[in-house]
Order: structure tokens, then C-alpha cells, then sequence
């Protein structure tokens, strides 16, 4: 049987979290045959306020894991966020999208109406999962992995739109 949460995330992420993955590839390819230590690019960031790229990475896998676990309603996985070098973080990757192979569709019945609550320092979000899903998981993971697809083009990375959504 279908389930429309399970229809929804589940392709998404095993379709951007590969592409992600080789995006890291290709950048850290990059970095060796230009000469440039790949501190450079994990460091770098779009903005003085904005997360550097080795971040923007670790939350757009956070948004996997966090995403699942709470509409399935389980107990979000904690990953350490130590990840220094393009290896651990394609690992990181591979380890979301592992995560994604253990979900099942039933696992997601009622989850557009389960409550989630997401508590950070400076306040408390709560959504109904439908809600959770479209307006705070999609977002969140795509601004995260644009913003690291961003970071790498605009360090010269050759990147185009088909690195992105893939082939």
C-alpha cells in the first residue's frame, strides 16, 4: 500500500543525497588538481552569517534523519557533527542515505497528522506532520544543499544544473 509521506520524502532523498555526494566528489577532485587545500572549500561559505560548506552538508543530512525519524515517529538518530574533510563527509552522506533504506511505507500511516514539536534555545516549533514535512523538512533540506552546491560553483567548482538534480 501507499503512503503519500513515505511517496514524497523517500525519492527525493535518494535521488539528491547521491547527487550531493558527488557534487562533494567533484569539488574535492577540484581542489587537488587546482592546488587548493580543501580547507578552502569547507570552510568557505556564501556569507559572513551563513553556515561554511562542511555544515551546510551536515544539515541537509539533518534534515534526513530528523525528517524520517519524527514523521515516522522514532527517535531521531544523533550524529556527531565532526566531519573535517570531504571523505567523512561523503561518508556522512552515505550514512543518510543508508538511513533512508530502513524505512518502510507503513512506518509513515498517520504521520500528515502526527504532532511534532522541534525545540531550539530561542524557541519551540510545533506542526502538524503534513505541515512539518512541507513547510519545514523540503525547505530546509533543499536552502542546506543549495547552499552547499552555491558555495562550491561560486569557489570555481565546475558545476552546472546537472550536478544538482542529476542525470
Amino acid at each position: 500500500m501507499s503512503n503519500q509521506t513515505y511517496d514524497l520524502l523517500i525519492p527525493i532523498f535518494t535521488r539528491m543525497l547521491p547527487n550531493l555526494k558527488a557534487i562533494l566528489e567533484k569539488a574535492q577532485e577540484d581542489a587537488e588538481a587546482r592546488k587548493i587545500d580543501p580547507q578552502v572549500f569547507l570552510q568557505a561559505r556564501l556569507a559572513p552569517d551563513m553556515f561554511a560548506l562542511a555544515r551546510q552538508v551536515q544539515i541537509t543530512t539533518d534534515q534526513v534523519k530528523g525528517g524520517l525519524a519524527r514523521l515516522a515517529g522514532v527517535e531521531v538518530p544523533k550524529w556527531d557533527d565532526n566531519e573535517k574533510t570531504f571523505g567523512e563527509l561523503c561518508a556522512r552522506v552515505d550514512k543518510a542515505l543508508d538511513y533512508t533504506k530502513t524505512f518502510k511505507p507503513a512506518q509513515f500511516d498517520g504521520a500528515e497528522t502526527r504532532d511534532i514539536e522541534l525545540k531550539f534555545p530561542q524557541a519551540t516549533l510545533t506542526f502538524k506532520g503534513r505541515d512539518y514535512l512541507l513547510n519545514f523538512v523540503l525547505p530546509n533540506f533543499y536552502f542546506h544543499l543549495t547552499a552547499a552546491y552555491a558555495i562550491l560553483r561560486h569557489n570555481g567548482v565546475p558545476l552546472g544544473k546537472r550536478d544538482f538534480v542529476g542525470g
